[in-house]
């Protein structure tokens, strides 16, 4: 079964400083029809003016992935920890019982473009937690490289459920398979470019609900970078 999800009928919200487009009901926008996919609770794509940013803000039991794609993302929290994330980096940030942090753009001069991913956790609870890794570009051409996993494996940020996201870049005749074991099923996100999935000809923005399939085939690429999520089903 594939549940397409094109990149015009997403949720919107502008601010001046601020563009976001939610997959999933997110703030003013609510559609019952999109909550979520298992865990998966949030993919917003921001694109946030030079020199602007979210105040500090708080968030409790939720895994939170930063997925930068252009320009330069400062990050501030209450555990401490500051840095400014670039193009490859991933950042996940576990808010366990509390944590407050802020997200500006680190550039005077240039927007920053990036998804924001919400995981919800195994468990409840827990101590706030923060990691950072670098997944440079040729570590993604023409394969699956896992950037987040549950046990934090093959170099992967650790998640606090049982979930695992890949990323990978592809063009031309370029092809990567997934296989879905029994009680998965996968979410792919198109981040940039064009790229077939299970036959389905998708663009930037665009997405895809597969379940109840063998596996998620990706091909027939175009400057292609896409997320694909292997989640509970």
């Amino acid at each position: 079964m594939l549940n397409i999800r094109k990149s015009q009928d997403r949720g919107t919200a502008s601010f001046g400083w601020l563009r976001s487009q939610h997959t999933f009901s997110f703030g003013h926008y609510y559609d019952p029809a999109h909550m979520n996919v298992g865990p998966l609770r949030v993919i917003n794509e921001d694109r946030v003016a030079a020199g602007r940013g979210f105040d500090p803000h708080s968030h409790k039991n939720m895994e939170i992935i930063s997925y930068v794609l252009d320009g330069a993302l400062e990050h501030k929290d209450s555990m401490g920890n500051g840095s400014v994330l670039r193009y490859g980096d991933v950042q996940r940030m576990s808010a366990g019982t509390g944590v407050t942090h802020s997200e500006y753009n680190g550039s005077k001069t240039e927007p920053v473009h990036f998804l924001q991913i919400w995981v919800i956790p195994g468990e409840v609870g827990g101590a706030p937690g923060y990691e950072e890794k670098h997944f440079d570009a040729d570590s993604k051409k023409g394969r699956l490289r896992l950037i987040a996993s549950n046990d934090g494996r093959d170099g992967s940020v650790s998640l606090r459920q049982d979930a695992a996201i890949y990323a990978t870049i592809l063009d031309g005749a370029e092809r990567v398979d997934h296989a879905l074991q029994p009680g998965r099923q996968a979410y792919v996100q198109v981040a940039r470019g064009k790229v077939t999935v299970n036959g389905v000809a998708l663009a930037a923005g665009d997405a895809v609900h597969v379940a109840e399939e063998a596996a998620v085939a990706l091909q027939d690429a175009s400057d292609a970078e896409v997320l694909l999520f292997d989640l509970p089903a």
